[in-house]
């Protein structure tokens, strides 16, 4: 039985699919494993990946449930650190090189950071566009 953190994951994730998707994006893959770290590869998931326009685009959904949205620690978007991005971009070289999608196609990351209440709604909804660039 999924644990409470996975479903609110899966939640965030069906949630801003759909945001996105009513945006006029199209929705390609979800959770997309990339290889692991035995196989070489950087280990870890694409949540969501689409298409905008002729842009291909990787989104990290992060889901925080807060007693108090907005009184939280660190805010859902602030919560994808240096390791986590470094990891996100490997992980779109290796989505790029594993399905031969062409090398002049554009792409980008971007962050959809929700805010659930007590009550399991969505108290907000954050969508930063190249929320994670190479460096």
């Amino acid at each position: 039985m999924p644990d409470l953190r996975t479903k609110l994951g899966h939640f965030g994730e069906q949630a801003a699919a759909a945001y996105l998707i009513r945006q006029g994006y199209e929705l390609l893959e979800r959770n997309w494993r990339g290889p692991t770290r035995a196989q070489g590869g950087p280990g870890g998931e694409l949540d969501l990946i689409l298409r905008d326009g002729a842009t291909l685009v990787f989104v990290e959904v992060r889901t925080r449930r807060n007693a108090k949205v907005g009184q939280n620690s660190a805010s859902a978007e602030e919560s994808v650190g240096p390791n986590k991005r470094a990891r996100l971009i490997a992980l779109a070289y290796a989505y790029l090189e594993a399905t031969g999608v062409p090398t002049d196609t554009p792409w980008r990351i971007d962050v959809v950071a929700l805010d659930i209440d007590r009550a399991g709604r969505i108290a907000g909804l954050r969508h930063i566009r190249d929320a994670i660039e190479e460096t």
